[in-house]
């Protein structure tokens, strides 16, 4: 057949409406709204249809939920209710903490997956345990982020013979099409720890594997009240800070300010944010990690609630070593910022950033006279057959005369039920000192078929030396590769497996500043056992290429991790084998990797956890060791409701002879209406001798902070 004969059908796949399930869910419309108190007695629930056949698609797909499970659905104008009756034959084997928002992962709990448009783009997820203690996200572009924070509603309670939870969710905290007749699509889950399971309505199909967004029941809303959304934010943040200075500790800062972040609907569907002065500090200070012998940047999480506002939009197709478009702690102080984001239609979706940075002491633009660097970041994505888009982005970072400037466009295009092609193109503009007027392009499709017994990946990429991205995430330029995994399901009927997934995977890469060649061929496999427990383990023979020289960086390693029961969690991971020594002469390197995670939940409010995280490199040549690097990290938690916390850390970095502690005291009655007192220290291996700083035996108070933040949520 001619590729022309196939251009009008490729074009009709992309732009063809998108198919949807035909029979529509009904939840109750009611007048008087349930009470969230996790008592399932309100006239509301009587009213209900009954959700009530669950399917399990975590181990297997199919099958009947061990225990049985009910769900009912019901809205008023304002809010759209939920309600969980989860029995269980085990009462008693129920893991539930009372735990700080988004950490009962590992807990028994539902899930109230919302579609709010019915058009498989994104979806929130809204997770109870049996506490009544929530979690959220956002879900696109095949990744969920934690991140996000919504203000809703939740109650949980066990019971004799298991436990029930309520939800209310505000229409105004999320984003939907505000008509008379309003589509959303649902998809609710419950997960039973013990056993591994999870289970949902409506049925997962094998034959689409995990492809959530086109397998939700859609739902019908009508008579929804249309109001305005108007929030205000106003914070105040106090700073007292202390450095050594000469020999002793001083008073380096003591500064109060003010601060107001503002949310205007300017409909349903689309949200303007402005924020002057803003609050940006973080609850506490980032995990540490080993920051030796590095190829490119550590990556962070983004924990600020500025950037948390739609963020999922941003999310980039693809699989490459351009990870992120957009990887906003690389703003780090901003003095103003503006965000829009939401639809501008049922297909077209707008985000748009602009934020002015104080804190941009990069010394790579030490030179650009600026002290402040602008962020523009704009976001477009239009969507296409089922959960398929074609989207563009433009990221610029602006100092002075220095810039960088990224422009390209994205997308996923459903192929089939189970066939996903997502790609990305990207071309970069770069002038600073260290690179004058420097272009370069960022190329990536990548293949994935994904069903009950297959899962398939391949692809391709090429970033060019050239190619630069400030307000992104790029892990390693110059370089191109071809890249193929194939993981076969294997569901054992009997004993404690309840799935194996062996994995082969293979890729073939070539360094496009020294024109040499790398390749990489990997074997694992992953064993999926009950309690919440999992084991993986992989060797791979690989070559890697540095400043012109080929290593060998092959190795092997084990990791896995279980709750050996309600109150004690295991995370161990080893790793041996060959490395490079990233230095201006590197040569051949072995060395170990060693991290693991004790948490033990003496009550249902405390929380003790110790991390260990260990490396150490030695030359090939010779053995002579070129380093070690131990992090040790303490947490104590004590959470005396679902409101109030309290959390001790300390962290001791061993290679960089430094303690760290911080101590939090935190009440969130909602996500913005939050009081914290903080206090931290940070101690060197130092002493003052003879007008200098010298490293020393003891352990002297470098620095020292205390902090109050105080902020209301105001929502008309």
């Amino acid at each position: 057949m001619k590729t022309s004969a196939l251009l009008p059908l490729f074009i009709c796949l992309l732009l063809s409406p998108r198919l949807m399930a035909t029979e529509f869910l009904k939840p109750a419309r009611v007048e008087k709204p349930p009470v969230i108190d996790g008592v399932l007695d309100d006239d509301v629930w009587k009213q209900a249809q009954e959700l009530s056949v669950f399917k399990t698609f975590i181990p297997d797909f199919g099958k009947d939920l061990s225990e049985t499970t009910s769900a009912w659905m019901a809205y008023d104008e304002a809010h759209i209710y939920f309600a969980f009756r989860c029995h269980d034959r085990s009462p008693e084997r129920i893991k539930a903490t009372m735990a700080s928002r988004d950490t009962i992962m590992t807990d028994d709990f539902v899930c109230v997956n919302l579609d709010s448009f019915n058009d498989q783009q994104a979806l929130y997820a809204f997770y109870v345990n049996p506490l009544g203690i929530q979690g959220d996200s956002r879900y696109a572009s095949n990744n969920e982020d934690f991140s996000a924070d919504f203000v809703w509603s939740s109650a949980g309670r066990l019971l004799d013979d298991g436990y029930a939870v309520e939800i209310a969710i505000p229409f105004k905290s999320i984003r939907y099409a505000g008509r008379e007749r309003v589509e959303m699509a649902v998809f609710i889950e419950r997960y039973i720890s013990r056993t591994t399971e999870h289970g949902s309505f409506p049925e997962m199909d094998p034959a689409k594997g995990y492809a959530f967004l086109s397998q939700m029941r859609p739902l019908e809303l009508r008579d929804v009240r249309r109001s305005t959304l108007v929030e205000l934010l106003p914070s105040v943040v106090y700073d007292l800070k202390h450095e050594q200075e000469e020999g002793s500790l001083r008073r380096s800062r003591s500064q109060g300010e003010l601060g107001v972040t503002g949310k205007l609907g300017l409909s349903s569907k689309l949200v303007l944010d402005l924020a002057w002065n803003p609050d940006f500090s973080q609850v506490e200070s980032d995990a540490g990690q080993v920051d030796a012998n590095l190829r490119s940047d550590l990556y962070f999480t983004e924990k600020r609630p500025f950037f948390l506002e739609g963020s999922e939009i941003f999310q980039l197709a693809g699989s490459s070593p351009f990870m992120y478009a957009v990887y906003t702690r690389r703003i780090i102080d901003p003095l103003l910022g503006f965000k829009l984001s939401g639809k501008l239609d049922g297909r077209n979706t707008l985000a748009a950033v602009f934020a002015v940075d104080e804190a941009a002491d990069d010394p790579l633009h030490a030179a650009s006279g600026a002290d402040n660097a602008a962020f523009t970041i704009l976001r477009y994505k239009r969507a296409l057959s089922g959960d398929g888009y074609l989207g563009a982005f433009y990221t610029g970072r602006e100092q002075g005369s220095d810039y960088n400037r990224v422009a390209g466009l994205d997308g996923q295009l459903r192929l089939s039920p189970s066939k996903m092609l997502s790609l990305h193109g990207f071309a970069s503009f770069t002038d600073n000192p260290l690179t004058p007027r420097t272009e370069g392009l960022a190329l990536d499709a990548y293949f994935t078929h994904s069903t009950r017994d297959l899962d398939l990946g391949t692809g391709a990429f090429l970033i060019d030396r050239g190619f630069a991205s400030e307000s992104g995430y790029l892990t390693r330029g110059g370089l191109a590769g071809v890249e193929c995994m194939v993981i076969p399901m294997i569901y054992p009927k009997s004993g404690p497996l309840r799935r194996i997934r062996p994995r082969f995977a293979g890729g073939a890469y070539r360094d496009l500043e020294y024109r040499m060649n790398e390749g990489l061929a990997r074997i694992g496999v992953d064993l999926l056992l009950p309690g919440n427990a999992n084991l993986t383990l992989e060797g791979w023979a690989a070559s890697e290429v540095f400043l012109g020289q080929r290593f060998d960086v092959s190795a092997w390693r084990i990791y896995g991790s279980s709750w050996l029961n309600k109150k004690l969690y295991l995370y161990l991971a080893f790793r041996r084998g060959n490395l490079v020594r990233y230095v201006a002469e590197p040569f051949q390197g072995f060395g170990d990797t060693v991290s693991g995670v004790f948490r033990w939940l003496p009550h249902e409010k405390l929380d003790w956890e110790l991390r260990l995280t260990y490396a150490d490199l030695f030359a090939r040549a010779g053995g002579a060791k070129v380093y070690d690097y131990a992090i040790l990290r303490n947490k104590l938690s004590f959470q005396a409701n679902k409101y109030l916390f309290f959390r001790g850390v300390v962290e001791y970095n061993d290679y960089r002879c430094k303690l760290l502690t911080d101590l939090l005291l935190s009440f969130t009655y909602i996500p913005g209406t939050v009081i914290q007192l903080g206090y931290g220290s940070l101690y060197e291996k130092t002493e003052w001798e003879e007008g200098e700083y010298r490293p020393g035996d003891r352990f002297l108070e470098m620095k020292r902070g205390l902090f109050f933040k105080a902020s209301y949520l105001w929502r008309l």
